[in-house]
């Protein structure tokens, strides 16, 4: 089998899940990390280092037929902004789906390109995952899901049918979407929530049931 040369962007936890990911994919091979923040040569997980920031990507791409690779990033909003970064420095970079051989993925789901799918999870019938989400470990998404670009669902979500999530909305870890339920853009949903009403945008959510707690504008922090 050709392997394709990658590069993971972002070396930091949820880099390394990443990471760990492509090494269960034979048909790619990850030359290094891009990472802005840590020294070039730092040695990261499986013994992976840092070839450089992303502005060095071009140089990269070039010298080690390295032809596209994943955001590794678990904030969605910082990761839209990384990935805007290489697109403009590097329009040919091609982004690539890290999924886990253990997810069960419907043969009728659709899915974009930069997403994560972690181990154990679940995406069921007819549903449509965007691009550059990240669906953790043992999440399930359920039938006629709508995820949008930059979501992301965290260990153990579970969704009913017929669920959309907004582009850049973050649901937390252990939490549960009854079905037909819309979560707005922007929007934060805190760890074991029972979502059963409709969610604005731009708003945090949590408590059993999940009640309305605050505003959110975007970009704001939540990791």
């Amino acid at each position: 089998m050709h392997q394709k040369n990658i590069v993971i962007i972002g070396s930091s936890g949820h880099g390394k899940v990443v990471a760990d990911i492509l090494s269960l994919m034979p048909q790619y091979k990850v030359a290094g990390f891009i990472d802005g923040f840590k020294e070039k040569g730092t040695v990261c997980t499986g013994g992976l280092t840092v070839l450089g920031a992303e502005q060095d990507l071009p140089a990269i791409m070039q010298n080690l037929n390295v032809c596209g690779g994943i955001v590794a990033i678990g904030d969605n909003w910082v990761r839209s902004q990384v990935v805007a970064k290489i697109l403009a420095i590097a329009p040919s970079f091609e982004f690539i789906n890290a999924v886990h051989p253990s997810a069960v993925i419907s043969a009728s789901a659709t899915i974009g390109t930069g997403n994560m799918i972690s181990a154990n999870a679940v995406i069921n019938a007819y549903s449509n995952i965007g691009h550059h989400c990240i669906i953790n470990s043992a999440a399930c998404i359920e039938h006629d899901n709508q995820m949008d670009d930059y979501a992301s669902v965290a260990p153990r979500v579970v969704t009913g049918g017929n669920v959309a999530i907004g582009t850049f909305t973050a649901v937390s870890i252990g939490a549960i979407v009854k079905h037909g339920i819309r979560i707005g853009e922007h929007s934060l949903i805190g760890a074991g929530a029972l979502v059963l009403k409709n969610v604005d945008a731009f708003s945090t959510w949590y408590g059993v049931p999940a009640r309305k707690m605050a505003e959110r504008k975007a970009g704001e922090k939540y990791l």
